[in-house]
């Protein structure tokens, strides 16, 4: 199986994209991350769900953890106030490395080798060519291990 054949449809925002929107699609889609493509509609960032919760929590409960339990609800509830006119890109980490781009005639074992190096949620499957990138689709990892179990005739028994 190829990447190509592995390729779905998946929600992309753009790095201008408004970040409460995305996380609502995040939410509401249940989605692992998103892929962030940049002013040109080619493939800059993948923002992990794990992300865009951090930019919800303040620094200083970040920094000491045992604060968390002093805030509030009322304060707690108000958290996604944090992402009130901000960007996707405000949103990314600051070390945000490109996203884990496969070839369309990549096999499945070489997708699955690529997010396990890299550690990602999702790889997009992307034409290249003098041009720029030419997205395809997305590979998710649940999806990956869906493809790889059926394939296998795994039956989940002991």
């Amino acid at each position: 199986m190829r990447a190509r054949d592995l390729a779905v449809e998946y929600r992309t925002v753009r790095v201008d994209s408004d970040a409460m929107e995305a996380a609502r699609l995040m939410a509401e889609h249940r989605l692992p991350g998103l892929l962030v493509l940049d002013e040109h509609g080619e493939p800059k960032a993948i923002l992990p769900a794990s992300q865009m919760v951090k930019a919800l929590v303040p620094a200083y409960v970040i920094d000491d953890p045992t604060l968390a339990a002093v805030v509030d609800e009322k304060h707690a509830d108000r958290l996604c106030e944090a992402l009130t006119g901000r960007r996707v890109g405000d949103c990314l980490p600051h070390e945000a490395t490109p996203p884990p781009i496969a070839d369309p005639d990549d096999t499945a074992l070489e997708v699955a080798a690529l997010m396990a190096r890299v550690r990602s949620p999702l790889v997009a499957v992307a034409h290249r060519d003098k041009a720029g990138t030419h997205l395809l689709g997305v590979i998710t990892a649940s999806h990956l291990l869906h493809q790889l179990l059926g394939v296998t005739g795994a039956s989940g028994t002991s």
